[in-house]
């Protein structure tokens, strides 16, 4: 049986340990020594001299006492800003941070989670199949982790991500690709007080340009977004260079092919226009992934929410997580919602119950592999 008092004091302490994104090694230690107690073999992969971490994703294995096919359950470690000195406190039902960094349920609940579940399973001597965990670096900002997981060490072929913001018992069964657009407009300095004719204003390029641009919730399936538009020194210099960071995504590959065609296209035409040139860099930081409704994954996790009386759900996301990487390396992978109110904000919190119901769900699934 799930420990309530216990997984409150686990995850209370697990984010206290620092770990900003890349710098996640004290908590790598710290969890390892963890998973090492509950009989599990650990190896630290070279993720984090590939992507400029500290360390390197934790890979765990427990040896089954069943004949069934492995199973990988996955979280991230790192935290984003602010995340130095957190502070929990229990306000009635939910564990919030005093308000001065955000709480690191994102995604330190979903470790908690599993670390109970597992605690469970050797106190009550569970017969399970093989177990494999990961603890991933770097998710926050491009999912490097993921993407410099040593592929090798693993058996899986299926996975339970715990990294969704939704109520345990959701089923993240679709999520997008994302492309990331990197532009400089090259205009012409002039005086802009006496002779602006004379220039060509990258900012005044890159003004036309983005006004042509299907921007935003382009369709049910598609974003897109300028995010940072730098450039300009003076009031009195016609701005010779503008950058520009952007972004597309979409469940569909095509049609994001699509609409980052389009949006580099409105650069370059326009920058013609204008008898200037841009500079652009395109790519794609991960691929959409789908699971179908009737996959056997699925049946896995509905027929575990069932068992413990929650209710379960499929849905899509439009943000990424590990699960896309995971899936784009041929390990068929679930994002699970746990909980996570109000991410990446000051006012993070998650409600004890959520914490407690993940950790069941987590045991549920591994009892009936």
């Amino acid at each position: 049986m799930i420990n309530q008092d216990r997984i409150v004091k686990e995850f209370m302490k697990y984010v206290q340990i620092d770990s900003p994104t890349k710098n996640e090694k004290a908590f790598a230690e710290f969890i390892s020594k963890e998973l090492e107690e509950l009989g599990a073999e650990i190896y630290i992969d070279d993720a984090g001299e590939k992507s400029g971490c500290n360390t390197g994703n934790v890979i765990a294995k427990l040896k089954g006492s069943k004949d069934v096919d492995a199973i990988l359950f996955s979280c991230h470690m790192d935290t984003v800003s602010p995340s130095i000195g957190i502070k929990p406190i229990i306000k009635g039902d939910a564990i919030y941070s005093d308000g001065t960094t955000i709480l690191g349920a994102d995604d330190k609940a979903g470790i908690a989670a599993i670390l109970e579940a597992l605690k469970v399973i050797k106190e009550e001597n569970v017969e399970h199949g093989p177990i494999e965990i990961v603890f991933s670096v770097y998710e926050e900002g491009g999912l490097f982790g993921a993407k410099n997981l040593d592929y090798g060490k693993l058996e899986s072929k299926k996975a339970i991500v715990l990294d969704s913001g939704g109520d345990p018992g959701e089923i993240i069964i679709q999520g997008p690709a994302q492309d990331k657009i990197d532009v400089k407009v090259i205009g012409k300095p002039a005086h802009a007080g006496v002779a602006p004719e004379e220039g060509i204003s990258a900012i005044n390029v890159a003004a036309h340009a983005i006004s042509k641009m299907k921007l935003l919730r382009v369709d049910k399936e598609t974003t897109a977004n300028i995010g940072i538009i730098e450039g300009g020194n003076a009031t009195n210099i016609v701005t010779p260079e503008v950058n520009i960071k952007a972004e597309a995504r979409s469940l569909s590959n095509e049609k994001l092919d699509n609409q980052t065609a389009h949006m580099v296209k409105c650069f370059e035409d326009t920058a013609n226009e204008y008898n200037t040139k841009v500079e652009i860099e395109t790519s794609r930081m991960y691929g959409a992934f789908t699971i179908d409704e009737g996959d056997e994954l699925v049946k896995l996790v509905k027929n575990a929410c069932e068992n413990i009386g929650i209710k379960s759900f499929t849905n899509s996301t439009g943000g990424g997580s590990d699960t896309n990487i995971l899936n784009g390396n041929g390990i068929k992978a679930l994002n699970l919602g746990i909980g996570e109110r109000k991410p990446h904000t000051l006012e993070e919190h998650i409600y004890i119950k959520d914490l407690v119901n993940s950790s069941k769900l987590v045991l549920e699934i591994i009892k009936s592999i």
